[in-house]
């Protein structure tokens, strides 16, 4: 009889420690699957917001005949041409959609604008340029970060246009002439608040902490800011 319960105790052992890895396996299968559902919404909201932003901004999109010094020198002569011959003649434009249009109908003056600071620093390649829809990848101007995507823009394409290119903003207008510490001023940003809405403005000023709070709390979240606003 002692024989027959050691062996049952035994038997009922292996049948807990079998249930506990099932149950535990199960665990890990619908904590992956949450996450991964978590995520993908997370990925859907991030995508439909950067489809919001893409109407409410555009940008300014230079492509450099080369690589080499030369070639990448001249693009920034030509951006710098371009961006003050558009503050001296377009004015402060009310809106993204102003501000397409203006350089839609002004193409043929800021190509030669293009040609003529190519021809002064005594380079003769051509010039295209045209207002169309092109992918960005992220970019950051310092805490401000703008996400990969479709975005209309002003392309110039200077040559074979087979260089490393340059961007940035025009409208809000976020263009800057030193790189090398482009950052987006209290000014800047305050402008970016004013024209995007509030969510689209959270994520490209808090990224990071926009992720984390929408995976874990999500339209609860929306819900919850936009009953504090009423």
């Amino acid at each position: 009889m002692a024989d027959m319960k050691e062996i049952l105790t035994k038997k009922d052992r292996k049948k807990h420690i079998i249930c506990g890895i099932i149950g535990i396996c199960i665990s890990v299968v619908l904590t992956g699957m949450i996450v991964s559902w978590r995520k993908e919404a997370v990925d859907r909201k991030m995508s439909e917001l950067q489809e919001r932003i893409s109407k409410e901004v555009f940008r300014f999109h230079v492509l450099a005949n080369s690589d080499s010094d030369e070639d990448q020198e001249v693009k920034l002569g030509v951006r710098d041409a371009v961006l003050a011959f558009m503050e001296d003649e377009m004015g402060e434009e009310a809106s993204a959609e102003a501000t397409k249009e203006w350089a839609a109908g002004h193409l043929e003056e800021i190509k030669e604008t293009a040609l003529c600071a190519l021809r002064e620093k005594g380079f003769d390649y051509g010039v295209r340029a045209e207002v169309t829809t092109c992918y960005f990848p992220e970019k950051r101007y310092g805490d401000v970060v703008f996400p990969d995507g479709d975005y209309e823009a002003l392309r110039i394409e200077l040559g074979r246009g087979a260089g490393h290119n340059w961007w940035c903003v025009l409208y809000p207008n976020l263009c800057f002439m030193d790189t090398t510490c482009a950052v987006v001023s209290d000014e800047g940003k305050e402008e970016l608040k004013e024209t995007l809405e509030e969510d689209e403005y959270e994520m490209i000023t808090a990224a990071s902490e926009f992720k984390i709070r929408w995976f874990f709390f999500g339209d609860h979240e929306d819900t919850k800011s936009t009953k504090e606003k009423q």
